[in-house]
């Protein structure tokens, strides 16, 4: 399983005088490789806590542990690499479980005996996701959609697992935003809109 090619962040800010500088300019410094699921790395980009963000000269808000969903009324930004199914159906349910503790939510993982993958999981966020390298398919409850470079997947809130059916690493970027399940959501039962 080959690695993915590094990318770089950039960040931008302020200077004394109001004017836009570069704040930092490189590899991202908050990386996490899951120990439960050889292979996936988060890639933790940026966040934000508030809705308006606050534009200031902080600094890094994505140097903490790593957390799945983003607080209230915030956000993240992140990229995952996602190893090949040959790598994640070799998980056990104990290690699928893990990894969302890992992550900072071990409620958000659903998987069942008889769940359609391993690592299914719901959070209560409207994330997009776009896919940068490689294949993936969607995996939802009672469909699957199969994903390559360049689509973009428009996920709000419902349980969901990311395949990759191929033997080299893929990559998605993900934007998630705080979200609020419809009072006929909130159980994850109901219809979609």
């Amino acid at each position: 399983m080959q690695a993915l090619p590094e990318f770089k962040r950039v960040v931008t800010g302020h200077n004394k005088h109001g004017q836009a500088i570069v704040a930092s300019n490189g590899p991202t410094p908050n990386v996490f490789a899951l120990s439960s699921v050889p292979g996936t790395v988060f890639h933790e980009l940026w966040n934000s806590s508030t809705s308006p963000a606050l534009l200031d000269n902080a600094n890094d808000p994505s140097s903490k542990p790593l957390q799945l969903s983003p607080g209230p009324f915030g956000s993240v930004i992140r990229v995952v690499d996602i190893p090949p199914d040959s790598v994640q159906n070799q998980v056990s349910a104990e290690s699928a479980a893990a990894a969302f503790a890992e992550i900072g939510e071990s409620h958000a993982g659903t998987s069942q005996p008889g769940s359609k993958h391993k690592l299914m999981h719901r959070t209560e966020t409207l994330d997009y996701g776009i896919v940068t390298e490689g294949e993936v398919w969607l995996v939802l409850d009672e469909e699957e959609v199969h994903l390559r470079r360049g689509d973009v997947v428009v996920q709000r809130g419902t349980n969901h697992a990311w395949s990759n059916r191929t033997e080299a690493m893929a990559r998605m970027v993900f934007i998630l935003l705080d979200g609020c399940f419809a009072a006929e959501l909130a159980n994850g039962q109901g219809a979609s809109a």
